[in-house]
């Protein structure tokens, strides 16, 4: 596989944590340089040899000033989220998860479009488990990862013209701080393990190979797909 990542620079935005942590982590032990835009990492140490910027993805000057910092853009990776669990039916709290999940990722993919044309660059989105299941204590989570898979397919459309892929990982069940809620209850916990033929959380490492390969020229003919990466959820 194409893993040389040496002379292109990668935005990760979501990347002080979590799963956009992990594949910036990644991109960076492939030769990268890479940049994470976020909120400030819970431990300083793990971003080591990363460029950090903060970032509140629904700020447009903020996302306009963080790319616009970027002498050019090979990869962009939409890893910026939240979920408010059993918040999200109140109105201003499901806006808010909808304007940093769904409209924070189209928010920065526009800003970088330029960028990546110029580089024959790519895109890889973080979809979700909910992209494909509702979930009624997270209404607006579910409906915005539902939106990323069809951002995902609606710009893959229109950038091709440009040379720019667009793709997505759709993670399942893995252990963050966004699903802590749901490890900690044995109840939930064990009816995702059941569901789960692999048995077992998924990790944010499980989510490395997948991106970089859809970042990387082994899937240049490859473009608007949603790869699961699930350990078997979404065929049981």
């Amino acid at each position: 596989m194409q893993c040389d990542f040496s002379g292109r620079t990668v935005l990760v935005t979501g990347g002080t944590s979590g799963i956009g942590l992990a594949i910036a982590q990644g991109l960076r032990s492939a030769g990268a340089t890479v940049v994470v835009a976020g909120l400030p990492a819970h431990n300083a140490s793990d971003l080591q040899g990363l460029k950090v910027a903060a970032l509140d993805v629904t700020d447009s000057m903020a996302v306009e000033s963080v790319v616009g910092q970027l002498d050019r853009l090979d990869v962009l990776v939409n890893a910026a989220g939240m979920i408010r669990r059993g918040e999200e039916h109140d109105l201003a709290v499901f806006q808010r998860v909808l304007d940093v999940n769904l409209t924070g990722t189209m928010r920065v993919s526009m800003a970088a479009r330029e960028r990546l044309a110029a580089a024959g660059g790519c895109v890889v989105n973080v979809a979700s488990m909910l992209s494909f299941f509702g979930g009624g204590l997270v209404p607006a989570y579910s409906a915005s990862k539902g939106g990323i898979a069809q951002l995902t397919k609606s710009l893959a459309i229109a950038w091709a013209p440009l040379g720019i892929r667009v793709n997505a990982v759709a993670p399942g069940w893995i252990a963050t701080p966004l699903t802590q809620a749901l490890q900690d209850d044995p109840a939930r916990a064990s009816t995702v393990l059941a569901r789960t033929p692999m048995a077992r959380w998924g990790t944010p490492e499980d989510i490395v190979g997948p991106a970089l390969f859809l970042c990387s020229g082994a899937a240049a003919f490859v473009t608007g797909v949603v790869l699961p990466v699930d350990g078997g959820y979404l065929i049981a």
